[in-house]
């Protein structure tokens, strides 16, 4: 009897399983065909020279051959300048500003949630139509430089044709999307802070600037390094903005690697040299990744 009880409790665990297995199993291919197959293909790729007009049978092995003429390519060196540009300006200030608005707004604030929405709806906005509006508002006749004119500027800048301008409408749109989510997440950070040691910083006589830097910044720690991370990374993959608030004849001035695999890839047809980037690409953001890791064990407060 026992031993028929136990082959029932069996047989209904095989059963279990195959039915979790037949559930499971048009997540799984997806994942396979649609992620795990590219990834890999990629990587082959990235040795090798493919048009992919012509068929996979005119796919050539040439080794590293790719990853040779990237670093010599010139486009591809100012693309990776810019990348590093936009990261080491965009992540710093984003979250500065995010902060900030989600301390004062963590206080007693007249229409609160009316202000939090109007952050926060950049965030999920469409980024085409937001650079497109950007793209209007940094126009050499559009409404900045008319202002600019009202107030008295003699020569008027040419936001996307001067080197040294046509990145800032870009790091503007992109610190402007991004504060939205990171202020929610700061918000619920500050709500977690206990308000018992505010009080007995204050009783020691901590002046409120004294109480955030030494409360607050380190208890909020854990959502800073978060935020660095995903915005890093975020950064790193910049594309929409950059393709919409570009000009033909300054493109290249404010571009980046993610928009270079992008015209390497369907521009000019050459598969292979777009994925020897995308997977340096890959590398760098692993390794910033990593380094913030390693760094986040000298600051952030668990």
């Amino acid at each position: 009897m026992q031993t028929k009880k136990i082959g029932t409790i069996n047989e209904q665990k095989r059963r279990d399983t195959i039915t979790a297995w037949l559930f499971l199993a048009p997540t799984l291919i997806s994942f396979g065909a649609f992620v795990v197959f590219p990834v890999f293909f990629s990587a082959f790729l990235s040795f090798t020279q493919w048009d992919f007009i012509s068929g996979i049978s005119s796919i050539k092995f040439v080794g590293i051959r790719n990853f040779v003429k990237m670093f010599q390519d010139e486009e591809v060196i100012n693309a990776l300048k810019n990348t590093f540009i936009y990261t080491v300006t965009i992540v710093p200030i984003s979250l500065c500003v995010s902060l900030v608005v989600a301390y004062m707004l963590n206080d007693k604030v007249h229409f609160k949630k009316t202000i939090r929405m109007m952050f926060f709806i950049p965030y999920i906005s469409n980024t085409v139509a937001l650079a497109t509006v950007f793209k209007g508002l940094f126009r050499s006749d559009g409404p900045i430089n008319m202002v600019l004119r009202d107030l008295g500027v003699s020569e008027l800048p040419q936001w996307f044709s001067d080197p040294n301008l046509a990145k800032l409408p870009i790091i503007i749109l992109a610190i402007w999307t991004g504060i939205g989510y990171q202020m929610l997440i700061y918000l619920a950070a500050l709500q977690d802070v206990p308000t018992e040691l505010y009080e007995a910083a204050e009783i020691d006589g901590a002046s409120p600037l004294k109480r955030f830097l030494k409360v607050t910044i380190p208890l909020i720690s854990p959502s800073t390094f978060y935020l660095l991370v995903v915005r890093t990374i975020a950064v790193f993959k910049l594309f929409s903005s950059v393709k919409i608030m570009s000009g033909s004849s300054s493109e290249r001035i404010s571009t980046t690697l993610v928009l270079e695999i992008y015209r390497a890839a369907f521009g000019e047809y050459e598969f292979g040299y777009a994925s020897a980037m995308s997977w340096v690409l890959f590398a760098i953001i692993l390794m910033v990744t990593l380094v913030q890791m390693w760094g986040q064990k000298k600051w952030v407060h668990y």
